[in-house]
């Protein structure tokens, strides 16, 4: 009975210590080194689908900036708009993001740099949801309407210091 009892702490352990993403050793770009990235749990690809804005990037020129993600129910998004996650300055989103994961990781197959997207946050009416890379390459905060709501966007900002972006990295 015990080494069941065991087992069964292991299990919980190994499942637990699961739900946790370090970061690459070297974590180029907006976030901290080392720092622990954590995706939405919760995520629904069907209800973010839509327009969305940019309120928030680490791209000077962004703010403002409107974003299509269509679902195709097949596991992908299209994506549409203006990319504010690859290099310094605001480039046209085209092509598609393939979900990877679960919690809305998923990986496009041009913008956004080419690096992993992961939805770290959204609320639960999907009305704001902060995006970011575990690689550090960009993070960006999105809303459905302009300007936000502050209250969500002080959330969205706590959800990017979370996961690493120091304060400031994420701009408007």
């Amino acid at each position: 009975m015990r080494r069941v009892k065991v087992a069964a702490a292991l299990i919980a352990l190994a499942v637990l210590g699961g739900c946790r993403t370090p970061a690459p050793e070297a974590a180029p770009g907006l976030r901290r080194a080392g720092a622990m990235i954590s995706s939405a749990v919760l995520f629904d690809p069907a209800r973010f689908a839509g327009k969305w804005y940019v309120v928030a990037s680490g791209v000077p020129g962004c703010a403002g900036a409107e974003q299509g993600w269509v679902w195709s129910g097949q596991g992908a998004f299209a994506l549409s708009g203006i990319d504010c996650g690859s290099g310094t300055k605001p480039h046209y989103l085209t092509g598609r993001a393939v979900m990877t994961g679960p919690g809305g990781r998923m990986m496009p197959d041009k913008g956004f740099s080419r690096a992993p997207v992961w939805v770290l946050w959204v609320d639960q009416d999907y009305r704001m949801a902060v995006l970011g890379t575990p690689g550090g390459q960009f993070g960006v905060v999105l809303s459905r309407e302009l300007p936000p709501r502050g209250d969500l966007l002080r959330a969205a900002q706590e959800v990017l210091d979370f996961n690493g972006y120091p304060p400031g990295a994420v701009g408007r």
